[in-house]
């Protein structure tokens, strides 16, 4: 019984902050694409936006929310340079705003968590992607959408934010789940590319979180896998690869579909970690 009230708290909790739900499918997707309240936004880069995209879908590019050349790699821009370029591109809070990518999903999430920290409550994920979207023959086009400009009011949620600082205070406590979503060889150093681990750190690698069909898998299934690395409901969990891309997809799992109640992406990453020598790295 106690189990049972726990999980109705922990469900009622979601709700409440906007999280429960947070994946759509084609399906339910096609049939509100005409919906005034509904925005869907491509998170690829330019170039691949132009080659294809969902009919209507307008184009914010997840870089295009980050700092440029001279910063650390990933950091995003402040509140109110982001709601500037939402606004500009009609995307506003008060819409349920649908993002997307062509099918692996981390820059999707990358949107979905920065929308999300600036407060916005209706904000989901297509399962799948352009990739699922094209299969089931769904309107393309490689027409830009010229949208009406708005304005994006921001009200931030940092309690899924960590910093540095944070981090650097997580390193060793038993209550914190520190993980890291690079591709398996990355974590371990068998890639070259790889700059190592911050110390204490466990590996999800974000590719097995969607199933063969790129879909992301079952919530039982997904529960597995963090709980093989000691990701678990009564822990705080930071989440971070190099600059946000991958995490934010492990972010959007643990908090959309598992539903655990406490999970922070560290923006800076590996990145940003690196950057301070004393802070301590494995290989």
């Amino acid at each position: 019984m106690k189990k049972l009230i726990l999980s109705f708290i922990a469900l009622f909790s979601l709700v409440a902050a906007g999280f429960a739900q947070d994946l759509i499918s084609v399906a339910d997707l096609t049939s509100k694409l005409k919906d005034p309240n509904f925005v869907v936004v491509s998170a690829e880069l330019e170039t691949e936006y132009a080659k294809v995209h969902i009919t209507d879908a307008v184009n914010i590019p997840y870089t295009s929310l980050e700092k440029k050349a001279g910063a650390v790699e990933g950091l995003i821009i402040s509140p109110e340079e982001m709601a500037k370029t939402l606004g500009a591109k009609g995307v506003s809070e008060k819409k349920t705003i649908v993002v997307y990518d062509e099918g692996a999903g981390k820059y999707a999430a990358r949107v979905y968590w920065i929308l999300k920290h600036l407060g916005a409550t209706n904000v989901k994920i297509l399962d799948g992607g352009l990739i699922a979207w094209k299969a089931a023959r769904k309107p393309v086009t490689k027409n830009p959408t010229v949208a009406k400009t708005g304005t994006f009011a921001t009200t931030v949620n940092n309690s899924i934010f960590a910093s540095m600082k944070d981090v650097q205070t997580a390193v060793g406590n038993s209550k914190i789940a520190l993980v890291d979503f690079h591709e398996a060889a990355m974590f371990s150093g068998k890639d070259p590319k790889g700059k190592g681990r911050i110390a204490g750190s466990v590996n999800v690698d974000h590719t097995t979180l969607l199933d063969a069909k790129g879909l992301y898998k079952p919530k039982a299934e997904l529960e597995k896998i963090f709980g093989s690395v000691g990701a678990t409901s009564d822990k705080t969990i930071y989440v971070y690869c190099s600059s946000g891309a991958r995490a934010s997809k492990g972010f959007f799992a643990l908090k959309s579909i598992i539903g655990y109640p406490n999970v922070k992406l560290f923006d800076g990453g590996l990145n940003e970690w690196v950057a301070t020598p004393s802070n301590k790295v494995e290989k």
